[in-house]
């Protein structure tokens, strides 16, 4: 639990100091803990240190986690949908989470559509861009999402509120600046064409780049092995 707390102590500090070095609120920032391998037992600790915001990669894991969890704490923490996301998963992924990020394609929005309708819900979303247009990772190519937009903020049961994206691996933090840089970029061009969406939202940066992704913009950074360590 103590070495927990100064880890989450730690990088709440990195965050609030990125912020600062652009002239930004530190409060603008979500911190989304990422629970992917993570036990339940160490989530709820977490949540008893202050955090709000957690991230799962898989529904099966956030299956076998959330309900007990939520059972279990005594205030309720907000849950984010971080990995790529199945159509036949929707089912159970409108059920588990409150918001995902990892929109990529027109047919998921629809399927995400119709299940949070049938729920009564309202998902707020954002769309995953390939910004390094790398064949491993999945998202909208930048020159897609325009495109896609028109179609997916009709969409009832949704709320587009931005976009997300993994930047390439890189030997240093700086490297990743310019993906980062880009997506705000290309958030802020859909801003101007489609404001009927808030696009308030950047989800980038991990535990490896984090500062840098704050440092260009980010309002959700993604965080695993800086709070809980070296998956197991």
């Amino acid at each position: 639990m103590e070495e927990l707390e100064v880890r989450i102590k730690r990088v709440k500090e990195r965050i609030a100091e990125a912020a600062l070095r652009k002239g930004r609120n530190p409060q603008e920032i979500i911190l989304v803990a990422v629970t992917k391998t993570v036990e339940p037992e160490r989530i709820m600790a977490a949540a008893e240190l202050g955090i709000e915001h957690f991230g799962e990669n898989r529904v099966q894991e956030a299956l076998e986690k959330i309900p007990r969890i939520n059972f279990l704490l005594p205030k309720p923490v907000t849950w984010h949908m971080v990995g790529h996301l199945q159509t036949n998963k929707v089912p159970k992924a409108v059920r588990l989470f409150d918001f995902i990020h990892s929109i990529d394609s027109v047919r998921l929005a629809v399927e995400l559509s119709k299940r949070a309708v049938s729920l009564g819900k309202t998902i707020p979303i954002l769309l995953e861009v390939n910004i390094s247009g790398e064949a491993t990772k999945f998202g909208f190519h930048p020159d897609e999402v325009e495109r896609a937009v028109p179609e997916i903020l009709p969409l009832p049961g949704l709320s587009v509120q931005g976009l997300m994206t993994i930047a390439p691996i890189v030997q240093e933090p700086e490297e990743a600046r310019p993906y980062f840089r880009a997506l705000r970029e290309l958030r802020d061009r859909l801003a101007e064409k489609f404001p009927q969406a808030s696009w308030k939202h950047l989800s980038m940066g991990m535990t490896d780049d984090f500062e840098v992704a704050v440092e260009e913009g980010a309002t959700m950074v993604r965080i695993g092995r800086a709070i809980f360590g070296e998956r197991r």
